[in-house]
């Protein structure tokens, strides 16, 4: 017994200390965003003053959140990047999932050369497509639009081939069978039968593509010229000034950048690790 409760203790106490470690440099970001320029450049963390633990904490500050939902227009790319994130997501979880299906349940002609196309797809570096996915927009006149933005991404071979593993793995086929020889149609099978069993999976890859597009930076440089249609990505990248940068408001902007992604992890967090798990076992 006591060989096993030290066992525990020093791996309770390396956990802790690499979970110390990862959050570092949240605790940096977020005393950066309370401080003013002068105690940035001062200081590490927070101020130093007469107060509790040697810290100035009347010096802490809120003026960079101030700013940036006052005058740099931050509320607009954070609603520009909450539309996108959400529409890709659920378009990109819906489109892939109707792929997978096909290709998990069903038999039809040129499977097989589909399915290889989608597992060649897998090994192309997504900037490799930058310049023919321009060119293309380009002449269906998508350019500076949210559509032209979002119609690339929204059946990515990885989330095809994921959804068709998860579904063979997941999915019976007597269950379809059964399904179909009751009168449901296609479209009932897959959204009544299909979705709800896969919906581990479903989660994840929701959270996958909210942060792809979220995150996505290149893309919006691209294809979104006009600055009023910016994500806050981008919006973020223009805070840096010309003659100088202030870090305590790129600290403030990152902060609210990453507070939806948080929200929506602490919430589909269940889902994601259950999804991801979810065609270890055939059953």
């Amino acid at each position: 017994m006591p060989a096993k409760r030290l066992l525990s203790f020093l791996l309770h106490a390396l956990l802790f200390f690499f979970a110390a470690l990862t959050l570092i440099p949240f605790v940096y970001m977020l005393c950066g965003a309370l401080k003013s320029k002068f105690d940035f450049a001062a200081t590490v963390f927070l101020p130093a003053g007469d107060g509790w633990f040697g810290i100035g904490w009347d010096r802490l500050t809120l003026e960079n959140f101030t700013r940036l939902f006052t005058d740099l227009g931050l509320p607009r790319a954070l609603h520009n990047s909450l539309l996108l994130a959400s529409v890709s997501s659920i378009l990109t979880v819906l489109c892939c999932a109707m792929g997978g299906y096909a290709l998990a349940k069903h038999k039809f002609r040129g499977q097989n050369l589909v399915m290889g196309v989608v597992l060649a797809a897998l090994i192309i570096p997504g900037p490799l497509l930058l310049a023919p996915s321009f060119q293309l927009l380009y002449k269906l006149d998508l350019l500076d639009t949210y559509t032209g933005l979002l119609l690339p991404g929204l059946a990515p071979a990885f989330g095809v081939f994921l959804f068709r593993q998860s579904m063979i793995n997941s999915v019976p086929n007597e269950l379809l069978e059964a399904a179909r020889m009751d009168g449901a149609g296609e479209f009932r099978i897959f959204f009544e039968l299909v979705l709800p069993i896969i919906r581990p999976m479903l989660g994840a890859f929701l959270m996958i593509s909210f942060m792809g597009m979220w995150n996505n930076f290149i893309g919006p440089q691209i294809i979104l010229q006009s600055p009023e249609l910016h994500p806050l990505s981008v919006a973020l990248n223009n805070l840096k000034g010309i003659y100088g940068t202030d870090y305590g408001l790129i600290m403030a902007g990152t902060l609210v950048s990453i507070a939806p992604v948080m929200c929506l992890f602490l919430l589909l967090q269940k889902e994601f690790i259950s999804g991801l798990t979810s065609g270890a076992v055939k059953g």
